[in-house]
């Protein structure tokens, strides 16, 4: 049964009136964009205090540092909706929440979005970073880079897992990655979808997603775009993985996080019951997203506190 906490967290969105709903697809997602900040603070809850919040410009790619203390290990956070809509601002209270209670830094990314900016561009944003933090962050950010996780939750779960494959592949591996309900199946072929499309999150959403994305077809099946298109996926770093009840990429991220386990992948998988797609940034208003929050902020203290 759907958490009665999802169902009250769902009326806090504007909802698309006539004009928007009757505009061109572009006009749409802008609405979209504007709904989805403009619920941000209702959804959220106000921002908790840290010693450090600090706004940068990571060689082009603006981020935000959440700290709490210096030399800590940091997790690189990459925010969800998408890959067209979603921002710094919409995953703040979280990425707060995690780097309050891990003892480590997080560095949440503004990566470019589609269809403006579609693929590769959030993929190369990300890697900017990474190459930025490595070379300034223990010097200019006061952050242990010799530790490092990489997350992000829905589409930043999926730019994220390949951004970790890339780096394993480039000889610098990542420690630990955190996939919360990740978009892994250009395809939308989990059965999920038939049964669960009616709360919030259907296969037709899906699918522009990924076309708005990746608008060539021939790259949806590529290794830097499905995840789950790579031959070898050992080597990639210890894996937590958060996918909820009711929500239709829950199968595909249960599959990624068998095929990670066969691969010899230390693998925690947690189905949040009752819950739907995007429910973990919802900080103020569902009991789970503050359970979802803590259990990252655990398995980052066990993974990189070493």
């Amino acid at each position: 049964m759907i958490h009665p906490q999802v169902t009250a967290a769902a009326s806090l969105r504007r909802r698309p009136t006539s004009e928007e709903i009757a505009a061109s697809p572009y006009e749409r997602l802008l609405a979209v964009r504007a709904a989805m900040e403009a619920s941000n603070e209702a959804e959220t809850g106000p921002a908790l205090p840290l010693p450090v919040v600090a706004d940068l410009d990571a060689d082009g790619v603006p981020c935000r540092l959440y700290a709490t203390r210096a030399g800590a290990p940091v997790l690189v956070y990459l925010h969800g909706g998408g890959w067209c809509y979603g921002s710094i601002e919409t995953v703040d209270r979280f990425c707060r929440r995690v780097a309050d209670r891990s003892g480590c830094a997080v560095l949440s990314v503004g990566y470019r979005l589609a269809p403006e900016h579609p693929h590769p561009a959030a993929l190369d944003d990300v890697e900017t970073v990474l190459a930025y933090l490595r070379k300034t962050g223990g010097d200019e950010l006061g952050v242990d880079v010799a530790r490092l996780a990489i997350g992000g939750d829905s589409a930043g779960g999926q730019i994220a897992t390949v951004t970790a494959r890339r780096q394993r592949d480039a000889g610098t591996p990542l420690d630990f990655q955190v996939l919360i309900y990740p978009v892994i199946d250009p395809l939308t072929s989990a059965e999920s979808y038939d049964e669960l499309g009616g709360y919030g999150l259907d296969r037709a959403s899906m699918k522009l997603a990924w076309e708005t994305y990746v608008p060539v077809p021939a790259q949806r099946l590529s290794p830097d775009v499905a995840p789950l298109a790579v031959a070898d996926l050992a080597g990639m770093p210890s894996t937590l993985i958060l996918t909820g009840e009711y929500d239709v990429l829950r199968d595909e991220g249960a599959d990624y996080a068998d095929a990670l386990l066969a691969a010899g992948v230390p693998v925690v998988h947690t189905r949040y019951m009752g819950m739907n797609h995007g429910f973990a940034r919802k900080i103020a208003t569902i009991d789970a997203a503050r359970a979802a929050a803590d259990q990252v902020a655990s398995a980052l203290r066990a993974a990189l506190t070493f």
